[in-house]
């Protein structure tokens, strides 16, 4: 079922950024929490490349990153990207497939949203079409987590954030979600926590709108019998809307503020200071 990791005296962070856009400042904002827990504990700071997300992963951005994270003053171990990981993603779903504990899905997203699905913690809660009946097998296939026999086989499980504390797993927010999508050979769930594991990550570091995903991913660490890290979730940094920055809605980029000449680590100092008064609780240890 995997046994929780307790609290390391050198913690091992990761920053996993896809290359389908240029990162931001809330990119840097995550990039800097997960490197100074790291650093103020004489641990690792890994970063990995998540980048099987088919024709909208642009390789040439992964060496951008590296750049605006040495501009803003980071060092890093670099592991292997998820592009090499394949055959793991494969490995576990035979296994989850197997168990009867995945289910082939052929719904469209709109075809969700003509059945009347409810609004969950991630959109829209799948009503379980697929679940019910026999998926038409000359359409796209994703593979959904049956949540309902997933918890029966684990029983109740707790997750720790270092910020909320102890969480017990709850799925009923989020229903049966994607673990291999029709596009590609894994969601971010059965991917980022596979990867988690295999890198030794002892606290994940990431933004508070991955909370509920934590529970997808508690829940598959036990199924899959991988260790159990701890969480920091951390606030996010907001634009003058009021809404998270975000790739789609064109947030600037980091390489237009480095290409401009402007001082990268000051902004990391900036952002420091930003992050201590969100997370005040926090302070100490960034």
């Amino acid at each position: 079922m995997g046994e929780t990791m307790p609290p390391a005296a050198s913690l091992i962070t990761r920053f996993a950024p896809s290359p389908n856009g240029r990162l931001h400042l809330g990119h840097a904002l995550s990039a800097i929490v997960a490197h100074d827990l790291a650093r103020a504990s004489g641990g690792r700071f890994l970063l990995r490349i998540e980048d099987i997300d088919g024709p909208r992963s642009r390789p040439e951005l992964a060496e951008e990153f590296r750049r605006d994270l040495a501009w803003l003053g980071l060092t890093w171990d670099e592991v292997p990207a998820q592009s090499t990981r394949l055959a793991s993603y494969a490995a576990a779903a035979e296994t989850l497939r197997a168990r009867g504990l995945i289910y082939p899905c052929t719904c469209t997203r709109s075809e969700i949203e003509a059945a009347g699905a409810r609004p969950g913690l991630e959109g829209l809660i799948y009503p379980g079409t697929c679940k019910h009946g026999a998926p038409d097998p000359a359409r796209p296939v994703a593979w959904r987590l049956n949540a309902e026999r997933a918890l029966a086989e684990t029983g109740p499980l707790i997750w720790e954030d270092a910020l909320a504390g102890p969480q017990a797993v709850d799925l009923s927010g989020l229903g049966d979600v994607v673990l291999v999508r029709k596009d590609m050979p894994a969601s971010y769930h059965l991917a980022v926590t596979l990867d988690d594991a295999a890198d030794g990550v002892t606290l994940v570091t990431r933004g508070a709108d991955l909370f509920a995903a934590t529970h997808v991913h508690r829940t598959l660490q036990a199924l899959l019998g991988l260790p159990v890290p701890r969480w920091h979730h951390h606030p996010l940094l907001l634009d003058a809307r009021g809404e998270k920055l975000a790739k789609r809605r064109g947030s600037p980029a980091l390489a237009e503020r480095r290409e401009a000449g402007e001082d990268g680590l000051m902004l990391a100092e900036q952002l420091r200071l930003q992050i201590c008064g969100l997370e005040p609780d926090a302070q100490a240890s960034i």
